[in-house]
């Protein structure tokens, strides 16, 4: 990823280039996840991919849509932990959030092919829910591992950001539009319809007690 350039994936630029890991604290999605949040993913980008917030990254999730974790990180008397770990074409994440010092896995998925001349960025933004995280430390580590060059992957700077394993490509669908009544209108509109409802079925109610009256004295 470029560094430096702020944008709206989370305070950094969309249609970057590399590996982004996100922290996603609250849902944008207009429906029912199969997951909560906070929730953690990650995406892989060449540049040409961007990522949908209103459908909170799932069309482009590393792994597929379901492969990420639940991590209740935020309003904790501790500090919570994220491990990053990418060996042979193979990124792991892991999660220490309840301060005990046991790491948790959260995802692991094979065929990603990241180029050399990596940048490191943190970053972090809020819409409507004002959120406060501090960063209180990143260590980074050197993992000795006995590569196999593939055919063409001489030069591993020169590779373009992919993985083999990622969410089914779908169209962004368009949320429906909020009613132009409001809240307010919603209400009264749903109150007339309760009036009118009674209102039925009390002159229903007295129609045929009135007709069995009439039939009671007829039979007399």
């Amino acid at each position: 990823m470029e560094p430096n350039v702020l944008g709206d994936v989370f305070g950094s630029k969309d249609f970057f280039r590399g590996l982004a890991v996100f922290l996603d604290t609250y849902s944008n999605h207009n429906g029912a996840h199969k997951h909560g949040h906070p929730y953690i993913s990650a995406m892989v980008s060449n540049g040409s991919v961007g990522y949908d917030h209103d459908r909170d990254g799932t069309h482009t999730q590393l792994g597929g849509e379901h492969t990420g974790c639940e991590a209740k990180f935020r309003n904790k008397d501790h500090e919570t932990q994220i491990l990053i770990r990418y060996v042979g074409d193979k990124l792991s994440i892991f999660k220490d959030v309840e301060g005990q010092g046991v790491w948790k896995n959260c995802m692991s998925v094979e065929g990603v092919r990241l180029p050399t001349g990596y940048y490191l960025g943190l970053s972090a933004a809020t819409g409507d829910l004002s959120d406060n995280h501090d960063i209180l430390g990143v260590k980074l580590f050197e993992q000795e591992y006995a590569r196999v060059e593939r055919e063409n992957e001489g030069d591993r700077q020169a590779i373009e950001p992919q993985a083999d394993f990622v969410a089914s490509p779908r169209d962004h669908a368009e949320d429906p539009r909020p009613s132009k009544l409001g809240y307010i209108g919603l209400f009264v509109l749903v109150l007339v319809g309760i009036i009118v409802i009674v209102g039925l079925l009390f002159f229903g109610a007295a129609f045929i007690h009135q007709r069995n009256e009439r039939s009671r004295k007829r039979f007399y």
